[in-house]
């Protein structure tokens, strides 16, 4: 049986990064030899020299809202947090509510000076909640004003900057968390990996908070994996096809692009372009059928994301890296340092 407690490994509290670097890549880089389990120490912006005219880099271009907001129960004018996670029909959103009792179905929040206000109509089993939205303009405008980036709950620090949480290519808008391996590009160095020849390729998975989530049980295959929304373009997955077929490596950045390009790929490794819902959980045994090297950063203890990495790089590969990674005193999880598994 292979257990959530396997994953498990000592990280020193003042190692979780709180801030983002001034200068985007020039955070650290790990580089990891999937074979053979050898470390190189670099920073972020070598990466060129370890890439190939002829590959293809695949990120992704999800855009996280602002999805944190904080409001007053208009009957008592008791503190209300509404927290957005996925958007349904006629302005109704699924969120997270705090305190949830608090919020029975009919209850109603206002937000600003009331330029925003909520009713809550309806608890799900999971006791998230189901929440109508009155405004006028455009909802996103308004949830610019009003909404606070949802930043992880291992991040105490307040972010000065909300483009921070955002790489410099996201577009489409629909994340409550930022795909962060991406966080260490600038326009600058991708421009440069660009004019080396290197294909860029942008597919879209909109990143919910269950990335957050910890495995509860010991057994990691009952686990079960949350739903997260992507989408493929014919033009990503041309790319990504040609790349292939004329030798060329496909690197993921982030676990994000990995678990939407093996949601897509069939048996031989072909991308097919689409969307749709995928819950694919990535653990040691998994034989990867699109991509050759994963760009990331360095993951929580016991996390799915941990598992994923271990299935690329083999876990007693990774479970070394981490524990030199800490040794080194390299920067943890989302404003953290990167590494590159290749």
């Amino acid at each position: 049986m292979m257990k959530t407690s396997d994953f498990n490994f000592d990280l020193p509290q003042e190692l979780i990064a709180q801030d983002p670097l001034e200068d985007r890549s020039s955070s650290r880089l790990m580089v990891l030899n999937k074979e053979s389990g050898e470390i190189t120490h670099r920073i972020f912006h070598d990466i060129t020299e370890y890439l190939q005219p002829g590959d293809c880099l695949v990120i992704n271009d999800t855009k996280v809202i602002p999805a944190r907001l904080i409001g007053t129960k208009e009957d008592t004018g008791a503190h209300i947090e509404i927290l957005l996670l996925k958007r349904k029909e006629n302005d109704v959103w699924e969120t997270l509510v705090k305190p949830g009792k608090k919020c029975r179905p009919g209850a109603r929040v206002v937000f600003g000076n009331g330029e925003l206000k909520a009713e809550i109509v309806d608890v799900l089993e999971d006791g998230n909640r189901l929440v109508h939205f009155e405004y006028e303009g455009i909802f996103e405008e308004v949830l610019d004003r009003l909404g606070q980036m949802p930043l992880p709950p291992y991040i105490t620090h307040k972010l000065q900057d909300k483009n921070r949480y955002q790489t410099v290519y996201a577009k489409y808008q629909g994340s409550a968390a930022a795909p962060t391996a991406g966080l260490h590009f600038t326009n600058e160095l991708l421009k440069q990996i660009e004019d080396m020849g290197v294909n860029i390729a942008r597919v879209t998975l909109h990143v919910g908070l269950g990335t957050f989530r910890p495995v509860k049980v010991e057994n990691v295959l009952e686990h079960h994996m949350h739903s997260e929304y992507y989408n493929v373009t014919e033009t990503a997955a041309k790319l990504i096809n040609d790349t292939k077929r004329n030798g060329g490596r496909i690197i993921a950045v982030g676990t994000t692009s990995t678990r939407t390009l093996e949601s897509v790929a069939d048996d031989n490794g072909v991308i097919h372009p689409g969307c749709g819902n995928t819950e694919i959980f990535i653990y040691p045994g998994y034989k990867f059928k699109a991509i050759d090297c994963l760009i990331t950063n360095f993951h929580l203890p016991e996390s799915t994301l941990l598992m994923l990495v271990s299935a690329l790089a083999g876990k007693d590969h990774i479970m070394a890296a981490y524990e030199e990674a800490v040794k080194e005193r390299y920067r943890f999880f989302s404003f953290g340092d990167a590494m590159f598994i290749c």
